[in-house]
């Protein structure tokens, strides 16, 4: 086993022991700590993030965008943990930290028996999407990519994989994918990150052009499935809020139409919560290189 894995292992069941003694008030008391400490000595990830945050956000100046982006750092310590909590949980558990905002769409695109797309960014606690479909509907397939630790793959891919979710591996899965709506099971893709050209369409993304992937596109023309947008954000209430967007017809648009659909209702949510979008990927270099040149 490689040096890493083994500092993965022990970073990862040391967190699984904290999160199975300590009540959640003391987490979060521990992820704001780890969240700040993160925050001050990563300069390369949050030089990053506000590249992102002047392009996306303008109007903020840079204490806001320094509140934001310690905001940024402390949800993500808090998802973390969370997915942790995840691990051999059980269907009601999932239920009881969910809420599903507009589930009468959903509920429309099962009816109509027709194969269905959700479409998601790195975009809130998006590892719980997947966990809460199944939970509460049945079987759903993701498209995802294996980490480098296979050690840390094989966890992730425990908890990906409970109630009935079945795990594609982003290279060389397009026939399992098409299997998947065949076999009558929901798919779901994150579509947010950069890309090569050939897996992309350049379009507008907060007033910015950028290479945005078109594999959800493709694959909704090719199967006629419908294309639901979904995303996972925090509420007030603590809970987890799934916010679904209205399908999209792949049988009336154009793969131009669908994928700028999917762009718009990613960048609808980024602006309701900013500090839930995973900032921190190079989300704007495809067609300018000199926007992260002095990282």
């Amino acid at each position: 086993m490689k040096s890493k894995d083994w500092l993965y292992l022990f970073a990862y069941y040391t967190l699984k022991f904290l999160v199975m003694i300590m009540p959640d008030f003391i987490l979060d008391f521990l992820a704001f700590i780890v969240a700040k400490i993160v925050f001050k000595i990563n300069h390369k990830h949050r030089k990053i993030i506000d590249i992102n945050l002047q392009i996306c956000f303008p109007e903020k100046n840079q204490l806001q965008r320094d509140e934001l982006s310690f905001q940024i750092y402390r949800n993500f310590a808090n998802f973390g943990l969370d997915c942790i909590k995840n691990q051999n949980t059980s269907k009601e558990k999932i239920l009881n930290k969910v809420v599903i905002d507009n589930e009468e769409i959903i509920n429309e695109a099962l009816k109509s028996q027709r194969g269905i797309i959700f479409t998601t960014a790195h975009y809130g606690n998006w590892e719980l999407l997947s966990l809460a479909y199944a939970a509460k509907f049945g079987a759903i397939s993701i498209v995802g990519r294996k980490l480098e630790s296979q050690k840390m793959d094989s966890i992730l891919a425990k908890n990906r994989t409970q109630f009935d979710i079945d795990l594609i591996d982003k290279q060389g899965g397009l026939r399992k994918m098409l299997n998947a709506i065949k076999n009558k099971r929901v798919l779901g893709i994150l579509t947010d990150q950069d890309c090569t050209d050939n897996e992309s369409i350049g379009l507008d993304f907060f007033g910015k052009k950028v290479n945005y992937q078109m594999g959800a596109s493709v694959l909704a023309q090719r199967t006629k499935a419908l294309i639901l947008p979904a995303f996972v954000y925090q509420g007030e209430d603590k809970k987890f809020h799934i916010r679904l967007f209205k399908t999209i017809d792949p049988l009336e648009k154009s793969i131009e139409e669908l994928t700028l659909y999917q762009a718009n209702c990613c960048e609808e949510m980024i602006r309701f919560k900013p500090d839930e979008y995973f900032f921190f990927h190079r989300r704007f270099s495809s067609y300018d290189e000199t926007i992260y040149k002095d990282i």
